[in-house]
């Protein structure tokens, strides 16, 4: 048995029973993936996968519980290679990051440029995706951290640890009608067409529960998952835009003018999604001390830990 045999079962099941797309991932031939996954079958025994002629169909039972265990070698694995490394070189390696527009343009610069002061000698490695594209990343162990408000929750072996509280701003061009009201309601903004971020990113769903709540239907128009092609849009007068607090700048962003809603919606809160198992090199800690102080080392390993 072989670890890389152990790698290609386990790419193949990951993607969706595709020999080829397997084989592409892991820069592989398609035969060769497929021979080893068959000289894997052979060794142990036993159907990993059913086939349909030269296609495979399905995950056998059996074939489920050896996918698992693999995933356990590889990962120890990696995490032996981990601890290694740490020995050698505390302070030189890669962090991966995977995480949104937001959270990147926003919400890291500050810790990001502290760590790598103090940590010149390891490569950081920032992967933009959607919240479900970097909770996966860190559930396969392609990023170390992932970071994000929405979609972490979806894989149980995911550590989901909370990094910060933020809420709304509502942002408007100079002389629109909506800052002249003494109060910001839900049902004033509602009134205007409104460009905001699309489902599934940056908290929208609990924005859009606060109108629910309220017997309102706000009239969105126009939905991005980046804050600044929304101000952009805002800008040009196609309405009025509701945005992260933090993705507004009141010099970098003039001539626009923002209205504090945090009394309006609900907070939402950010999150740290780890993979469980893992092992995390000193400087990941460092990197969330840095990003979230109040997550102490101990609070992170009893986290993470199976």
């Amino acid at each position: 048995m072989k670890l890389q045999q152990l790698k290609y079962v386990r790419e193949v099941a990951r993607r969706g029973l595709s020999i080829s797309a397997a084989a592409q991932a892991l820069h592989a031939s398609q035969p060769g993936v497929s021979n080893q996954i068959q000289l894997l079958e052979d060794e142990l025994g036993l159907l990993i996968f059913e086939r349909h002629g030269k296609r495979l169909s399905a995950i056998t039972p059996l074939g489920e519980s050896v996918i698992a265990m693999a995933e356990r070698v590889l990962q120890e694995v990696d995490n032996l290679r981990e601890q290694a490394a740490d020995s050698r070189h505390e302070k030189k390696g890669t962090l991966s990051i995977g995480t949104t527009h937001t959270q990147a343009r926003y919400a890291l610069p500050k810790a990001i440029k502290a760590f790598s002061e103090q940590y010149p000698d390891v490569h950081l490695n920032m992967v933009q995706g959607t919240p479900p594209e970097v909770a996966e990343m860190a559930a396969t162990g392609k990023v170390d951290l992932a970071i994000a408000t929405e979609g972490l929750s979806k894989f149980d072996n995911l550590a989901i640890l909370p990094c910060y509280e933020w809420n709304r701003t509502v942002i408007a061009q100079p002389g629109h009608p909506l800052l002249n009201e003494k109060k910001l309601t839900l049902e004033a903004i509602s009134k205007y067409p409104i460009l905001t971020y699309v489902m599934g990113f940056t908290g929208r769903a609990q924005q859009d529960q606060s109108f629910i709540e309220q017997g309102l239907k706000p009239n969105v128009i126009f939905t991005a998952t980046d804050a600044d092609v929304i101000k952009t849009y805002v800008e040009l007068g196609l309405g009025i835009g509701i945005i992260a607090n933090m993705a507004f700048d009141p010099i970098k962003d003039a001539p626009l003018q923002a209205m504090d809603a945090s009394g309006l919606f609900k907070p939402s809160t950010t999150h740290m999604g780890i993979r469980k198992g893992s092992y995390l090199r000193g400087y990941s800690y460092a990197f969330i001390e840095f990003f979230a102080p109040h997550l102490q080392r101990s609070t992170i390993q009893n986290a993470i830990a199976l």
